[in-house]
């Protein structure tokens, strides 16, 4: 099969022939329809082979965390599933006994170091003709869902919403909320606020057409997320600045940023994959502020963003590419040029 892989450091991925493996136990075998490309794919391919190595990330490794498929086999153990069923793929692997992993959340497992890689993170990923998943329970019916426009919405999709939702009861008529970066998971994230809240959203980017973006993905107000951001949000909100803000940069720019939007009893979460840092302490940030930095989502959050989705509440923009195409997807993520989503179709 063709998969595309990371080879070696400071390299683009290539295109690669590997064998189409085989499932065995619980195991289940995908003839990969859709995998979408993700800003975390080239944080890891920037990476020392030191820093790979403490991550548990072994090379040559098939890219891709955002998949779906058609089953195609099943290991003699594997129930719950059948040939020909359609499935998204819940992409952080737990290691099934610990309390975190037993309430859904993988992604936080008390045992990470030693469980199963998610796929395209340490395990051979979706950016291939066939993924092997290892084991039922990380799949989910897409139920009539394009497969295209359901890849990047397990990560793009749900990671937004694992953000956001702890935050909804604050996220009152009269509140505000402040989306810095409008990209593949930004764009997503105003459509969440905007399904599920009645806040007033404010965007925040550089580039007329991001911010034009914003304003068509449902924001109330875009602004260039610069100096002049501040007074902006002070202006729309009346002098009382965000209820919360959702930092889908994470650079240090934007982390600088967070701090002053916020009002009192605020809520700042950073997201974007970076080297920001948001300052805690008694005179950093407005009192009782509270900053977080969650990753990916929970596999019952996963269902919800697919319910979302059915219901028409959210849309992913993508961009297609051929799996032979897929290294210029990561080229024009870099560059900035992406509406949305790159998502890699195998066949």
């Amino acid at each position: 099969m063709k998969a595309l892989q990371f080879v070696e450091p400071g390299r683009p991925p290539e295109i690669r022939d590997l064998p189409v493996p085989e499932p065995t136990g619980n195991q289940v075998l995908l003839k990969v329809t859709a995998a979408g490309a993700c800003h975390s794919d080239e944080f890891v391919m920037s990476q020392p082979p030191e820093v790979l190595s403490a991550l548990g990330i072994e090379l040559p490794l098939t890219l891709g965390h955002e998949g779906v498929g058609v089953v195609e086999a099943l290991g003699p153990a594997a129930i719950g599933v059948a040939v020909g069923d359609a499935v998204a793929v819940y992409g952080p692997w737990g290691c099934q006994h610990c309390r975190v992993c037993a309430s859904g959340a993988e992604q936080y497992c008390e045992n990470a170091a030693t469980a199963p890689r998610p796929p395209g993170l340490g395990s051979p990923g979706a950016m291939a003709e066939y993924l092997l998943v290892d084991s039922p329970r990380h799949l989910v019916p897409l139920d009539g869902l394009n497969p295209v426009a359901a890849a990047p919405l397990t990560d793009a999709g749900l990671t937004p919403y694992h953000a956001i939702k702890p935050v909804l009861e604050k996220l009152t008529p009269g509140s505000t909320a402040v989306v810095i970066g409008v990209g593949g998971l930004g764009h997503m994230a105003i459509q969440i606020l905007r399904a599920l809240t009645a806040c007033q959203i404010v965007a925040l980017d550089i580039g007329d057409d991001k911010l034009a973006f914003a304003k068509e993905m449902g924001a109330d107000h875009a602004f260039a997320s610069d100096e002049s951001a501040v007074e902006h949000v002070r202006e729309v909100t009346g002098g009382r600045m965000a209820t919360a803000v959702f930092d889908f940069v994470g650079i240090p720019a934007t982390t600088a940023l967070d701090a002053q939007l916020t009002h009192m009893a605020g809520e700042i979460t950073v997201v974007g994959v970076a080297d920001g840092a948001v300052p805690v302490g008694f005179f950093t940030l407005p009192y009782n502020t509270r900053a977080r930095a969650p990753y990916w989502g929970t596999l019952p959050e996963l269902h919800e963003v697919l319910a979302l989705a059915r219901s028409g509440a959210i849309t992913v923009e993508t961009e297609t590419f051929t799996l032979r195409d897929a290294p210029q997807a990561y080229e024009r993520m870099h560059a900035r040029t992406l509406r949305g989503r790159a998502v890699i179709v195998p066949s």
